[in-house]
């Protein structure tokens, strides 16, 4: 036989509880389950906060809101924006930002890549096949920077943008590390360079110049 509610409770609580057998008692039904899913949210709380403020307001005699409407205005767009922070998070880095130029492979080298490009064709013009190929491996490097497909540091090496920028465009990953081997060994090792290596290191940085990359690392990352 089923027991009532009403003599659930008679049995279980005192005819006359004391105070703190009240409280206690009050205390653990409450902590139940069912009532914590029950409570409302901290959105839930503000929403409401919200909307009872938005009542409170007294209208202009006569009814106008005009005079309310931009203040009005100002509070549905800060609810938005914490709406869209909420479920977006903060919004990240403009990867369309101009991107600070500074050392590249050891140098000082403020130049962007359409103008390290440039020199680089100077130097081929003049037979100086050296010269242009370190400075057309340079503009390879400052163009994926200046995209942000790739970060460039102080200590990024030649061989670093190589396999960097190798997961970025995986169909040139071999071209990638041919031409970081070349610049190293004109750079350090002092080869002279050739202009079959200048062409085919001219033929890499066309492609690479504006392709779309498969992916782009983290702004921010280190």
């Amino acid at each position: 036989m089923s027991v009532s509610f009403a003599a659930w409770v008679h049995s279980a609580v005192p005819v006359d509880p004391s105070a703190p057998d009240a409280r206690q008692l009050l205390q653990e039904e409450l902590g139940k389950p069912e009532y914590q899913a029950a409570k409302p949210t901290w959105l839930d709380l503000a929403a409401s906060a919200v909307e009872r403020w938005l009542n409170s307001l007294v209208l202009p005699s006569g009814g106008d809101a005009s005079g309310l409407l931009p203040l009005i205005a100002v509070i549905v767009l800060v609810t938005l924006i914490i709406v869209l922070f909420i479920v977006f998070g903060r919004p990240r880095r403009n990867r369309s930002a101009p991107v600070q130029l500074g050392s590249l492979f050891g140098s000082d080298d403020r130049r962007s890549s359409a103008e390290l490009r440039a020199s680089a064709a100077d130097a081929a013009r003049s037979g100086d096949f050296r010269t242009a190929i370190e400075e057309l491996y340079r503009s390879i490097a400052r163009r994926q920077a200046e995209r942000t497909v790739i970060r460039v540091d102080p200590g990024t090496t030649a061989q670093d943008v190589a396999w960097r920028a190798a997961e970025s465009y995986p169909s040139e990953a071999g071209g990638l590390a041919s031409a970081a081997r070349v610049f190293d060994e004109v750079r350090y090792l002092g080869a002279s360079g050739t202009h079959a290596s200048y062409e085919e290191l001219a033929g890499l940085e066309a492609r690479l110049r504006d392709a779309a990359p498969v992916r782009r690392e983290r702004i921010g990352a280190r």
